[in-house]
């Protein structure tokens, strides 16, 4: 099932409207479906290097939109399901202290789910699941899939066909590693 969802989203790099289904593909991804954007943007990029950024936008305004969509489904199922089965099993308050230690990190989660290989829809659903801020949670999106994004589509545009290979291997374990870095350099300026 899914070689066949990859077949066809990358059937849809070369259609006439590739960015309408490029802005689909990155707001349902965002939320539901199992296939990154970036398998759609970077033959598209490639295929018109003049054209990245206006490509990055609309992946990066799609995702984004798609990310409340997570969000909103998070809220609903959590208010609508959720908690009546946690508050009838006595564990509202366990929920509780859990909402908090999440959205206390909640910047972060949202930021690395939104530039690293860790599905973003997971961190959209949650985000709206423990009621995360709702500006906390657009901002950091915002600032996570334009650098993905935007990032990917300079390499494309700078490199060409040869950092393809590179981005599709690699780029994710990059990106891991930069957090990692990040985070690691925050702990050091704290503890020494």
């Amino acid at each position: 099932m899914l070689r066949g969802l990859y077949n066809w989203t990358m059937a849809k790099a070369e259609h006439p409207k590739a960015i309408w289904f490029l802005a689909l593909i990155a707001f349902i991804e965002s939320s539901v479906f199992p296939i990154p954007p970036d398998i759609l943007m970077i033959p598209m990029v490639l295929a018109a290097p003049r054209r990245a950024w206006l490509i990055a936008g609309v992946a990066t305004l799609s995702s984004v939109l798609g990310g409340m969509l997570g969000y909103a489904i998070g809220a609903f199922f959590y208010e609508g399901i959720g908690e009546p089965i946690l508050q009838a099993m006595g564990k509202a308050d366990a929920m509780a202290e859990f909402n908090t230690r999440f959205n206390d990190v909640g910047f972060w989660a949202v930021l690395i789910a939104g530039v690293t290989p860790f599905p973003y829809k997971v961190i959209t659903i949650m985000s709206g699941w423990t009621a995360m801020p709702l500006g906390t949670f657009i901002v950091t999106s915002i600032l996570a899939r334009a650098l993905r994004f935007f990032v990917v589509a300079g390499l494309l545009r700078i490199f060409g066909a040869p950092i393809r290979d590179f981005i599709e291997r690699y780029l994710g374990l990059v990106f891991t590693a930069f957090v990692v870095l990040l985070l690691g350099g925050f702990v050091l300026v704290r503890y020494l």
